[in-house]
């Protein structure tokens, strides 16, 4: 099974996320094929939500990608958030950061999701 590519991925991902009335930005551009990518859903109250790739055990024999809610899905403070984002891009140059405004916090990532 082929994956898609993350550009494509993430391209797809902000269509869909304009279409549905939400703006959507690419906070870091990673690897064009393969960069892990993170989704965060900025609440525009100070606090955001974020989600992460799902470990790659959970993943093994699948193309589609999943994703794994952290702080237990729920907002944090903006500042804690982008503490996380600045360690994992420290760890990994390659990764995507996309920033979806949302008050609602509809991150639009249903059947996406990992069942951790």
């Amino acid at each position: 099974m082929v994956r898609l590519k993350s550009e494509i991925w993430v391209k797809a991902y902000m269509r869909r996320s304009s279409s549905d009335g939400r703006q959507a930005y690419v906070v870091r551009h990673g690897d064009d094929d393969a960069g892990a990518i993170y989704i965060r859903i900025n609440r525009l109250d100070g606090t955001s939500m974020l989600f992460g790739p799902a470990p790659a055990s959970l993943l093994e024999g699948e193309a589609d990608r999943r994703w794994t809610p952290y702080f237990k899905g729920g907002p944090r403070p903006d500042d804690e958030v982008d503490g996380l984002l600045e360690r994992e891009a420290r760890t990994d140059p390659d990764l995507w950061i996309v920033e979806v405004e949302a008050r609602d916090g509809v991150h639009g990532l249903e059947g996406w999701l990992s069942d951790i």
